[in-house]
């Protein structure tokens, strides 16, 4: 018994370290990005050759279609700081865009408001 519970809890180790091995154990990106902050593959990004298995190609797949930063996490199934890390190695490279969603002046009201549409977005995934 308590050896499925080492090889278990080994796997659930190994699987949350896999996210960090795409990132070479980075959890701080090049560029500062907020949570809400929308994604855009660029053309160049649409025409980058990636391996199957390269976690920048994902990316820049789901990002056909705008998306928030939250939700590329969401549907990649990885801690924020990782999708961070991933597409602000994009946005470096000219394969991903990124568009505020709010201007610099925006008030409490509008800021918390728009958190909570993405919140809200999150949950219907």
């Amino acid at each position: 018994m308590t050896e499925g519970r080492r090889r278990q809890g080994g796997r659930q180790a190994a699987s949350l370290a896999r996210p960090y091995a795409w990132t070479a154990g980075r959890t701080r990106p090049r560029v500062d990005l907020a949570v809400e902050a929308l994604v855009e593959t660029t053309p160049e990004g649409r025409t980058a050759r990636f391996r199957p298995t390269d976690p920048l190609g994902a990316v820049t797949q789901l990002c056909l279609r705008q998306r928030s930063v939250a939700e590329v996490a969401v549907h990649l199934g990885v801690p924020l700081g990782v999708a961070r890390v991933l597409i602000g190695d994009l946005l470096v490279a000219g394969q991903v865009s990124i568009r505020d969603t709010l201007p610099a002046d925006a008030s409490f009201d509008e800021r918390n408001e728009l958190l909570e549409r993405v919140l809200s977005g999150l949950r219907a995934l």
